[in-house]
């Protein structure tokens, strides 16, 4: 069996994920990444509890536990790059270039450091074959599978990667945790992006970018309120747009954001769920990456534009290095720019990129 280091984040997945590797006769080493280093004391990042929660579980498992900073390789490779999406007007996902270059590069190179022949994390998800054709495969537990944040892995990566819960339910790893003893057994699983965690994310944005306030408009024009910056907004927002009672249109009908526009800072609201500015059958996306050979143009394929999403079929129209271009089968609704469009054949996740426009 060989040395496996298991990033612990205090959470019941990666604690049974250690569990499941010391069971199967590994050796297993925990370590806890420490991404963030601000508000250590702030009770909406908690930081500090995770890593007791950590430390307890070591204790439980009987495996030797570190700890590491990686934030300044955050700050760097994540962060800068979220601030410069929103900056742009756009709405990035932050946890797929988390586990890109900070899970499965600095964590990995630490890992590799320390003697180990795997590192192993609590994601939903599969791998199958051998390096270097080695396939990203979703979760049995469809529910949970996050294949999506895992697109932009490469071959080397995924060579060294183990997902033991990729064939479990969540509700089947909540009982092995039980039946361990593990102390985070019924620990509630977290939301949000790390290093905001339960704050508001206005709030913390307001740190970073000043607030520049300006109107919204329906796309003839019409001013119908006034929003905080558009950086706060994201494309199909229903809540906290604070439109009401407008003289001439139509009463109870919801709004939406449907488009931004940052020449004029002004932000393009419109009412009605299918409303046609919300729907589009083409996307255009740039920032590729592939697990395997890129996927040929006019093939047909599965498509995700967000998490929480089904599959949705689609036909790629263009792809070379740097652009993709696929149409949809049929309309999908608010496909936000900086968001990941995410492609599969099956149950195999191809790889993707991020949404430039869409049309």
């Amino acid at each position: 069996m060989s040395r496996v280091v298991v990033g612990l984040s205090g959470g019941v997945d990666s604690a049974v994920t250690a569990w499941l590797l010391k069971r199967q006769g590994h050796e297993v080493v925990g370590v806890f990444m420490k991404n963030w280093e601000a508000d250590d004391d702030d009770p909406n990042c908690p930081a500090r509890q995770d890593f007791l929660d950590v430390l307890a579980i070591g204790d439980a498992l009987g495996i030797e536990v570190d700890v590491v900073n990686f934030s300044r390789e955050y700050l760097d490779r994540v962060f800068a790059y979220f601030l410069a999406e929103y900056r742009a007007g756009r709405t990035p996902n932050p946890d797929v270039l988390c586990n890109a270059e900070i899970k499965f590069k600095a964590f990995l190179d630490h890992a590799l450091g320390l003697g180990a022949e795997h590192i192993a994390t609590g994601h939903y998800a599969r791998l199958e074959g051998e390096y270097p054709s080695r396939r990203l495969l979703k979760a049995v537990d469809g529910n949970k599978d996050q294949s999506y944040f895992l697109y932009r892995l490469n071959q080397r990566q995924i060579e060294k990667a183990l997902f033991p819960l990729g064939e479990y339910a969540k509700p089947r790893v909540r009982e092995m945790a039980r039946a361990a003893g593990i102390p985070v057994a019924e620990k509630k699983d977290s939301t949000g992006i790390c290093f905001i965690g339960e704050r508001r994310f206005r709030e913390f944005l307001q740190r970073y970018m000043p607030i520049q306030p300006g109107d919204m408009i329906t796309p003839e024009g019409q001013v119908v309120g006034h929003h905080q910056g558009l950086m706060y907004y994201t494309l199909g927002q229903r809540q906290g747009l604070g439109i009401g009672g407008i003289k001439g249109l139509p009463e109870g009908v919801p709004w939406f954001v449907a488009q931004k526009d940052l020449e004029h800072n002004r932000l393009v609201v419109v009412q009605g769920h299918d409303h046609p500015l919300l729907l589009t059958r083409r996307i255009v996306a740039g920032g590729l990456s592939w697990i395997g050979p890129p996927p040929e143009p006019a093939r047909r394929c599965m498509a995700k534009i967000r998490y929480r999403q089904g599959d949705v079929a689609c036909d790629i129209l263009h792809r070379d290095d740097e652009r993709l271009e696929i149409s949809f089968e049929q309309p999908q609704w608010a496909a936000t720019p900086g968001q990941s469009v995410v492609l599969y054949d099956g149950d195999t996740c191809l790889g993707g990129g991020v949404i430039d426009s869409a049309h």
